[in-house]
């Protein structure tokens, strides 16, 4: 089948895939207080959800991510990575995570094709955990993470969201917290998407600023890398065989050329791009019978309208949806 390929190019074979919109944590950047997440009745089934990846894979997505909210929240979570993972031309099934409830789940999601992780996790201070994510326990998560260490999942990714003034301080320290235990590890720069927007930006550390203090404590060490190329992350490593290290900076210097990806929120909307409204409603057709073909067309027309590129600086650009509905 005909890969899925958008107006300018670039080839469509990376899905990340929202579980549901619900979350354990409260993260300032992400998700507010009284936020509360879409009921069941309109969420995808595991049916649903298994026959869409399908179609995806189909026409050449390769790659899916799991996502939220949280998806460790989803009591058919393990049944349903299962049953993606064998799907037909899925080569790489993944999953990002809060890590709190990993520490009983990390075996069963490795046995169930889960291979890679990828761990918010932004500070190492428990006090400062706890205020940043709304009450999270730091000690849950760390446990979490040895646990799929235990599991044999590899790459085990970390994501530290930087923010000026509130965690800036551990950006070396959490380097080599992730060296120690031969862990990856990604900087985020804040994006200006959902409610939480205008917080997220007043806290905005520019990627050129993180570079600069892990450049300072490494030296010479810190050495670019252009294997696996392609990602939204620059690439280093500490070290000719030390962990790999990335910076995303999806607001001062952005990705979009490179792009091969699309999003699926649990409700069944086909998000086109993280910084704009752009979307396709895909449970609304299914639910009413379209078959197959049909779907596959459907989904096909959609990548057309993928914009060329974000512009998160653009006056009035940023996307009124929330990151913890968008799945990241």
């Amino acid at each position: 089948m005909q890969a899925l390929t958008d107006n300018f190019g670039r080839r469509i074979t990376y899905l990340r895939l929202s579980l549901t919109d619900h979350c354990n944590l409260r993260c300032r950047y992400c998700m507010p207080e009284e936020a509360h997440g879409s009921g069941r009745v309109g969420r995808l089934t595991e049916e649903e959800t298994v026959r869409l990846i399908g179609l995806f894979a189909r026409m050449g997505v390769d790659k899916v991510r799991l996502t939220g909210g949280e998806p460790l929240l989803r009591r058919d979570l393990v049944t349903l990575a299962g049953a993606i993972a064998a799907l037909p031309g899925v080569r790489d099934l993944s999953l990002s995570t809060n890590a709190l409830l990993l520490e009983k789940n990390a075996a069963a999601l490795a046995a169930a094709g889960v291979r890679r992780l990828n761990i918010s996790l932004d500070s190492l201070h428990a006090e400062r955990f706890a205020d940043i994510t709304g009450g999270g326990d730091l000690t849950a998560v760390l446990r979490g993470i040895e646990a799929a260490r235990a599991a044999g999942m590899t790459p085990i990714k970390l994501n530290m969201v930087a923010l000026n003034g509130i965690n800036d301080d551990e950006i070396t320290t959490m380097a080599e917290f992730a060296q120690a235990r031969g862990l990856e590890l990604r900087y985020i720069e804040t994006m200006p998407v959902g409610g939480q927007g205008e917080w997220s930006m007043r806290h905005h550390l520019p990627a050129e600023q993180i570079m600069a203090r892990l450049q300072r404590h490494f030296g010479s060490d810190l050495l670019p890398q252009h294997e696996g190329a392609g990602g939204p992350a620059r690439m280093y490593r500490v070290g000719a065989r030390g962990p790999r290290i990335g910076v995303i900076s999806a607001v001062s210097r952005h990705f979009c050329a490179s792009c091969n990806r699309v999003r699926l929120t649990a409700e069944g909307d086909l998000v086109l791009c993280l910084g704009n409204e752009h979307s396709v409603s895909l449970r609304e057709p299914l639910r009413a019978g379209m078959d197959d073909a049909a779907l596959c067309g459907l989904i096909r027309a959609a990548i057309l309208r993928k914009p060329e590129r974000h512009d998160f600086n653009a006056p009035q650009a940023a996307p009124l949806r929330p990151m913890y509905a968008l799945g990241g």
